[in-house]
């Protein structure tokens, strides 16, 4: 059996040139095979697991701030290793999408877990009670009404402190105010990001709550048209 072309990159890479679809059982009885069948069937999977990991590692590349040879390194990691998974789980491969589009999770995959671990590795300097004050510049608020913004920043700090917990306290300061990227944090405490998501709306709705009650927000937002 001859091993055909792999499929088209997907979003985010329309630079690339597509690539015809390769038929599902094509791809899964090269790559479950032993020899050169599935030596020649993985370097196709790399070379086009590798464009929609660059792809994706551009998009994502602000979260990071490297570019260049580093940038391009962590796209060739995140191709290599989301290889390797496939064809250790191509067994349990359903047939229920694409082959392609299942292989593209594997790489995403390992595009954002190399990301998480990247951001961990560079220094951070926790916020100190003068950047709480500062939160009204980073957010491009008016300065015009720059007292009431920065009392609206300290009452935001206290209802952090005291009403959130350890928990939603650290999912919120590194997000809102460290600016570490979703994925990163994912990593670093083990979880996912339907549970940071789920996490980052309690405490958003307990500090609202105290906000409105001390009179800082009003008790309905002014919905735009």
């Amino acid at each position: 059996m001859t091993m055909k072309a792999a499929g088209s990159p997907p979003e985010g890479a329309a630079d690339d040139k597509p690539v015809p679809e390769a038929e599902t059982e094509d791809w899964v009885w090269a790559l479950s095979v032993e020899g050169t069948q599935r030596e020649h069937a993985a370097a196709r999977l790399h070379e086009m697991l590798l464009r929609a990991a660059r792809a994706e590692t551009r998009r994502r590349s602000g979260q990071l701030r490297i570019s260049g040879p580093e940038l391009d390194d962590l796209a060739h990691q995140a191709a290599a290793d989301a290889v390797v998974a496939i064809i250790a789980k191509i067994g349990e491969f359903r047939g229920e999408s694409r082959f392609t589009t299942w292989a593209y999770k594997f790489v995403i995959f390992e595009v954002s877990a190399k990301i998480g671990r990247h951001f961990w590795r560079r220094p951070r300097v926790p916020m100190e009670a003068a950047d709480w004050e500062r939160l009204p510049d980073r957010f491009g608020l008016d300065p015009a009404r720059e007292s009431e913004w920065r009392d609206l920043a300290r009452a935001l700090r206290q209802a952090v402190e005291e009403d959130l917990t350890e928990h939603q306290r650290r999912v919120f300061t590194a997000i809102v105010l460290d600016a570490v990227p979703l994925d990163a944090l994912v990593i670093e405490l083990g979880s996912s990001r339907n549970a940071i998501y789920k996490t980052m709306f309690d405490a958003r709705r307990k500090l609202r709550a105290r906000l409105v009650a001390n009179g800082y927000l009003p008790e309905n937002p002014v919905r735009r048209s």
